[in-house]
Order: C-alpha cells, then structure tokens, then sequence
C-alpha cells in the first residue's frame, strides 16, 4: 500500500464530509468526496460533516476517511491550523482510502466544529488493520543456496521459512465508532519465477532440502533446469518468489466479514552449471 503524507496547504480542494463522522474522545471517521468535488471544504463551517453524495450522480463518495485529532496540536503558526489560531477549532489528521484502491492518502486538516455521528466503513477499518501488519515477501530457501554452483537437471527445492511475517497468519485490529474488525493474513500461493523462462506456483511453504534427499524431487515445491545459468546476460538466474497474501477479516461480533489481497516479493541469483564429463 503506498501511503503519502501532506500538509493541509497542499490540497486546493479537500474532501468534504458526507453526512458526519462517528467520534470517540479522540478518532472520528466520516465519508468523504473524492478532492476536487464542489461540495465544500472539511475545514468549512460544518466541521467534516457536508454532505458526501456525488455532485451529479447522487452516488455514495469512494473516499473514506478517518480522522483523529492531534495530540499534541500543532503550535501557533503552523500551516496545518490553515490561517487560525489554536483554540479555534481543531487540527485533525486525515487518512483517506480510495475504494478499489490500495493508495492512503494522509494529511493534517482544521475543522471548526467536532464532526457528528455517522456509520464507520468496516472495509476502511479493515485496510486499516492490514496496514498495522509487517508482510514480507518469501524468506528464500532455494537448492543450489546462493552463492553455491548447481547443476542442470538435479532437482531445485523452492521453500520460505514459515513465520508472521513471511507466511502467517499474522493478525491485526482496527477500531473506530465502537466498531472493532479483525484481520487475519495468510499466503494462499507463492509464484516462482526461476529466471529461465519458466515459473513454478506453489500453494504451500516447499520442503526445505535435506541430504539425505538426495536427486529425489521436492514432493510439492520444485524445478530443474534445462539449461546452465550461463546462457543469460549475468551468468546466473535470478530467481524471484511472489506471495499472495489473502486477509480475511470480520467485524468483531460476528458482524460485516470480507476479504483483501497484498502481493510481497523477494529475490536471489543462482548458478547453475552443466556437468563436465571427462574422457
């Protein structure tokens, strides 16, 4: 998910509020037109509560956002108060997701008035969560290891080492409104792309390798080349692993549930080589 941070000034046209926004003592979250609506400005008279419906169509925003008041507020002067003084109004930061989108937009915004109550997207809380979680992408385990020679037609093991943050679960909350939602990761498959032209998919971690394996083919994760490496440009392959993260999340409850998708990869070079045969 990209995630960029930008002053309030930095917006010629805010999203507006659609409606209000649930609030605890510190978080509110409302729904938003996208920037450059001609419904108003969040720092308005209204506070983030103008009306979130499409200016022509009517149709609900594909913004959402949440805001939380800062704390501490920003000194006397600061851009963020957009020309007021502290006192007058708030100074909350704003974190807006596009729906369909995996872009987060966040910045500081003043509103005069705290929002009033609206219902909390559990899809944004969700995205939320996963955006609490570390993901990352394969912990390589490959045959030949880096920096090892392997050889044409013996048999290649791809695996990762299991863990949170490599192959889950990993799990994460989100909370706003009174609503909590509950994500949990897993990686559904892993693409190998073995730098020969070929790809392996993968719907489990791979068996790491052992000696006593011997030319025995990987029972669920593996390749051979046909080819040695020193047919490409390098002289190696390089061998690229893409997980499919699949995050499953329910609103605490047993309420709302849904599904989301992260892609995480990593990368290794090997050498493969074809076996010389003397007379």
């Amino acid at each position: 998910m990209a995630a960029f941070v930008l002053p309030a000034a930095a917006f010629a046209d805010d999203p507006t509020g659609s409606g209000g926004a649930a609030c605890g003592r510190f978080t509110c979250s409302v729904e938003v037109e996208a920037p450059g609506s001609s419904a108003g400005s969040a720092g308005g008279n209204s506070g983030a509560s103008e009306s979130g419906s499409n200016s022509e169509g009517g149709e609900s925003s594909p913004w959402k956002c949440t805001y939380t008041l800062a704390d501490p507020q920003p000194p006397a002067g600061s851009l963020d108060w957009e020309g007021h003084q502290p006192g007058d109004g708030a100074v909350y930061q704003e974190r807006c997701a596009y729906e369909g989108s995996t872009t987060t937009v966040l910045r500081m915004v003043w509103a005069a008035d705290q929002p009033e109550a609206a219902a909390v997207d559990p899809a944004v809380l969700a995205q939320q969560a996963v955006d609490e979680m570390l993901l990352r992408g394969p912990e390589i385990g490959i045959t030949p290891k880096p920096g090892g020679k392997g050889v044409v037609g013996m048999p290649v093991y791809l695996w990762t080492e299991q863990g949170p943050e490599t192959y889950g679960p990993n799990t994460a909350t989100a909370t706003a409104g009174g609503i909590t939602v509950n994500a949990t990761a897993k990686v559904s498959k892993i693409v190998w792309n073995m730098g020969d032209g070929n790809s392996v998919t993968c719907s489990t971690s791979g068996t790491p390798y052992k000696p006593e394996y011997g030319k025995r083919p990987s029972p669920d994760c593996g390749h051979r080349y046909e080819v040695p490496s020193s047919t490409t440009d390098t002289g190696r392959f390089h061998v690229t692993a893409t997980s499919t993260w699949t995050i499953d999340w329910q609103v605490t409850g047993g309420g709302q549930t849904g599904q989301l998708t992260e892609v995480r990869d990593s990368s290794v070079d090997i050498t493969v080589a074809e076996v010389q045969v003397l007379n």
